[in-house]
């Protein structure tokens, strides 16, 4: 099972087991992080999912959809490394993936 490692607003850094298959959102919400809104349900239609991918991850998660971008466009906190997590999809490439939690828009 693929690790994800997670760092939440405080900056304390979990690492937690990622089903592949589920989405970086779904693995986070699931472990109980109270920083993961998604009220969506993962749709790619609200952005509280926002999280900034480590920079050495970057290539191999890609590069965000054009809703996705559009989403992110409405963020006041979004970088080069800002992802949806409900749009990276879990695989045993990703293990270790980082990501930290973006600040509340």
């Amino acid at each position: 099972m693929p690790k994800l490692i997670v760092i939440n607003r405080s900056g304390d850094e979990t690492s937690i087991d990622a089903r592949e298959g589920v989405s970086v959102m779904e693995a986070i919400r699931d472990n109980g992080f109270d920083e993961l809104l998604a009220p969506c349900g993962g749709c790619c239609s609200c952005a509280t999912c926002h999280r900034f991918v480590d920079e050495v991850w970057s290539g191999a998660v890609g590069a965000a959809s054009g809703d996705e971008d559009d989403l992110l466009d409405s963020s006041g906190h979004r970088m080069a490394r800002s992802r949806l997590s409900c749009q990276i999809m879990m695989t045993a490439a990703l293990d270790g993936l980082r990501v930290a939690i973006a600040p509340e828009d």
